[in-house]
């Protein structure tokens, strides 16, 4: 029988160590195996692997090369069937900037394993600062690789929407408040827990990336949580990609997370992938649409997207839709609403179909066209 395997994630190293403690106490034999990635650019990554008593075993693994995919590949996995016989429960307790994503992945398709939880430990006091902050790992001391560029917030932002549970760990009351707010705008439909839960069944990964993914995606809903705002801007006319591109600063700058799916007037078969977290915004070609697919391909997408094109199927265009989502404090959502709303093309743009719009200047396609190109 495979035995279950618990992905604990989170940037604040208290935390999570506050979760897999948790486990271990909680589990009699079970092991926790962390890997040290400091020096991961000298291709040096130092193994730990703890039980409730204390340390079991330190060993230093060299890599071909220095990436967490080697990481998990060349070492994680043959660590984890090396205990599999003598474990009750396997703990990978991941490196502070971590995304939970590729390496519960990879276990899902090990075999002798059975991913049971995937869970993010957050500090109560540090989170909702951390995620307005525009570091880079690599400025901090926290990259998982030797060029690592990704931004502290960014990956911060993964592991909360990744997860299927989240916990709070340290600060006050008040620092619990407005963390649980945050969270509730950023993760609405995953649980706030005590601590990391064992699952009788294993995880479905493609199911947790459905969550996150920009065409499936369960995007938070319109509320206002004390000072915690999330903007909703949902339309069905393409946006003109100069205007929309000279926005963007004033958007990304102005709020702390946005996310979603959007349509450019000169893109008419592409889904465009909106991304953006303290100040860094990515934008990136998602795939066509289900309405520019032939019908018999249909059946070739998951039920989700499926379900997911039916709720914003429009008879005209089909699940062509803008569906951008902002979160911050005190937004101010008229301000945001009017400024997208410009960015639409309209009947003084006096083009009638999707021919014309594909000679509109697009400041995207240095970006767009490398990436469908690479």
């Amino acid at each position: 029988m495979p035995i279950p395997v618990a992905l604990v994630a989170g940037l604040h190293r208290s935390a999570r160590a506050a979760a897999v403690d948790r486990l271990l106490r909680r589990h009699p034999g079970a092991v926790a195996i962390h890997h040290d990635l400091r020096d991961i650019g000298a291709g040096r990554v130092e193994r730990v692997v703890r039980d409730v008593s204390g340390v079991l075993d330190r060993a230093e693994a060299r890599l071909a090369h220095g990436c967490v995919t080697c990481t998990v590949r060349e070492d994680l996995l043959p660590e984890l069937l090396r205990r599999a016989d003598t474990a009750s429960l396997l703990i990978v307790d991941l490196w502070d900037s971590v995304e939970p994503r590729p390496v519960a992945e990879a276990l899902a398709g090990a075999e002798g394993v059975r991913l049971a939880c995937v869970h993010t430990a957050l500090d109560a006091e540090h989170m909702p600062v951390d995620i307005c902050r525009g570091d880079r790992l690599s400025e901090i001391g926290q990259a998982a690789t030797a060029g690592d560029q990704r931004y502290l917030a960014e990956v911060l932002a993964r592991q909360i929407e990744y997860a299927a549970t989240l916990s709070l760990h340290g600060g006050g009351d008040e620092d619990t408040e407005l963390s649980t707010a945050v969270l509730r705008h950023l993760a609405p439909h995953t649980p706030i827990v005590t601590g990391p839960e064992v699952a009788g069944a294993a995880l479905c990964v493609h199911e947790l990336a459905e969550r996150v993914d920009p065409a499936t995606a369960q995007f938070p809903a319109e509320a206002q949580t004390g000072e915690v705002t999330t903007v909703v801007w949902h339309r069905l006319r393409p946006l003109h990609p100069v205007r929309l591109f000279d926005a963007m600063e004033e958007l990304v700058t102005t709020t702390v997370r946005s996310r979603g799916r959007f349509w450019l007037a000169n893109r008419h078969e592409r889904m465009l992938a909106w991304d953006a977290v303290a100040g860094a915004v990515s934008v990136e070609d998602a795939g066509p649409w289900l309405a520019a697919l032939p019908e018999a391909a249909w059946d070739l997408v998951s039920p989700a997207r499926r379900a997911a094109a039916a709720l914003d199927w429009n008879p005209i265009i089909g699940d062509r839709v803008q569906h951008l989502v902002f979160t911050g404090p005190d937004l101010d959502r008229d301000r945001i609403v009017s400024l997208l709303d410009s960015c639409l093309i309209d009947q003084t743009d006096a083009l009638p179909g999707a021919a014309e719009w594909g000679d509109l200047d697009d400041p995207f396609a240095p970006v767009l066209d490398l990436k469908e190109s690479a």
